[in-house]
């Protein structure tokens, strides 16, 4: 008869091995949200994926692609067995180059000369046997004639932000070195105003005793009085 604590046992290893089941059969596949591009110009749509997994010899890649105002997708790019596969009819022949490294769970593709046209989502997918379940992942090209205005507002708004910044640093470099510069003069300053006073103030009594004889005489006198009081005592 199987007790309460048996039962419990048995429970947790079953939610146990659930886990684990579920985590090596789950994939994910990453992509940027969004690309931008101009008219003329190459760019490359990245695409990874997450695996519990070693990398598999089997790992496959694909990609589709749906216009913009479109319905349904159209494979644009498959790789499988080591060896990838461009499609030679659809919008993208002779411009799709495959760019990734499978090895280390890069998928990406390489759009040569985009246009207008060229708008719309990509759809990546990918398989790393036997991690096979998960969902694909989009990218959204978005392809101008001209850079975008509101690019060129972000874009000035960075190179604005950055700019202010370094002459704030600046200027408070420089007021600083002001300050230190300050600080230094005014007690300089106070040290020769000291010296500069004790010897006015000597120059001064030698300019009394020169315009003043009497009392110079006097202080003479009073001088030689302490001195015979000294001696006699």
């Amino acid at each position: 008869m199987l007790t309460l604590l048996n039962i419990l046992t048995i429970q947790m290893l079953f939610y146990v091995v659930i886990f684990f089941t579920s985590q090596t059969t789950a994939i994910v596949v990453y992509t940027s949200w969004e690309r931008h591009a101009l008219v003329g110009t190459d760019v490359r749509l990245s695409c990874s994926f997450f695996s519990w997994k070693w990398t598999s010899p089997e790992v496959t890649f694909s990609w589709h692609y749906r216009p913009d105002r479109a319905r349904d997708s159209i494979a644009i790019f498959h790789y499988t067995g080591g060896v990838p596969y461009v499609d030679n009819k659809g919008p993208f022949r002779d411009r799709l180059e495959f760019v990734g490294n499978p090895s280390r769970r890069d998928g990406s593709i390489l759009i040569k000369n985009v246009d207008i046209a060229d708008n719309g989502t990509f759809t990546c997918d990918a398989k790393n046997p036997p991690d096979i379940a998960g969902s694909p992942s989009n990218v959204r090209l978005l392809v101008f004639e001209n850079v975008p205005v509101e690019a060129g507002v972000i874009t000035g708004a960075i190179i604005g932000v950055v700019l202010g910044l370094l002459i704030l640093i600046v200027a408070i470099y420089y007021l600083m070195r002001f300050l230190v510069a300050r600080r230094v003069f005014s007690l300089s300053m106070s040290k020769h105003g000291k010296k500069g006073k004790g010897k006015e103030g000597s120059q001064q009594k030698q300019a009394l005793a020169v315009t003043d004889p009497a009392k110079l005489k006097a202080a003479a006198s009073e001088k030689k009085k302490q001195e015979s009081r000294r001696e006699k005592k």
